[in-house]
């Protein structure tokens, strides 16, 4: 069973800036998402992949990831992707044990910055970088799936 455990949270400050490395853009949509589960399309760095995630609020969730072609992923974005597609570019920072992804967003997501670490365990301990800020892994508007439906233009206090 495929399994991802995964913490986000708000940044701070552009620190983390000092340590990131050139940034990879990022553009996905999600084909379905319903009660149990969203299914999303990514491309990024001319490479693409479909990924199924259990729809469970919290740090640890069901995920499971296959290659795709890039143009088959292009086509499905433009053609059966509900819109709109988010758009970012992640930026690997080390840090410790660790590497954080930094999500910056563009779009209707423009201003949103999140970080987030991938663990083996859900109470594995890691080092907290000085520029994370709050952990907002239970907060359900901050994953991408919500994004689309609810963009951080429209949120009246992040």
């Amino acid at each position: 069973m495929a399994r991802e455990v995964e913490r986000k949270f708000l940044i701070s400050n552009d620190d983390w800036r000092i340590d990131a490395d050139v940034g990879t853009r990022m553009r996905q949509g999600y084909l379905a998402g319903t009660e149990r589960s969203s299914i999303r399309v990514r491309v990024a760095g001319g490479q693409a992949w479909l990924n199924i995630k259990s729809a469970t609020l919290g740090v640890e969730r069901l995920e499971y990831e296959y290659a795709i072609p890039a143009a088959d992923a292009e086509e499905m974005l433009e053609r059966l992707c509900e819109g709109p597609c988010i758009e970012k570019t992640r930026y690997r920072v080390p840090w410790g044990e660790h590497t954080w992804e930094v999500d910056v967003f563009e779009g209707d997501n423009a201003g949103l910055v999140v970080a987030e670490i991938e663990l083996r365990e859900p109470e594995e301990p890691f080092a907290k970088p000085p520029w994370i800020a709050a952990e907002v892994s239970d907060d359900p508007r901050y994953y991408n799936v919500c994004l689309v439906r609810h963009p951080y233009r429209e949120w009246s206090a992040p």
